[in-house]
């Protein structure tokens, strides 16, 4: 999701999503700041509108985005 400069890294695939909701989960058990969180929460979530929208015609596709924005949600969920 971030490289090792600190820049977000656009999320396409399903792939990139997969391993980046992995990476999100994983990123919010670390030291980082709760901005750092907030932030990468904030994008992965855009990112997934933006793939959803791109796809919305496709609905295999469409099922896979919609599974990880399921995870995501849970996620987000279980963090309150």
């Amino acid at each position: 999701m971030f490289d090792k400069t600190g820049q977000w890294i656009y999320l396409e695939s399903f792939d990139d999503f997969d391993n980046g909701l992995s990476d999100l989960i994983e990123l919010w058990s670390s030291t980082a700041t709760q901005a750092v969180k907030d932030s990468a929460l904030a994008h992965f979530k855009e990112n997934l509108e933006g793939a959803m929208l791109n796809w919305a015609d496709n609905r295999a596709k469409m099922k896979k985005f919609t599974a990880i924005g399921k995870e995501q949600a849970e996620f987000e969920e279980a963090l309150k």
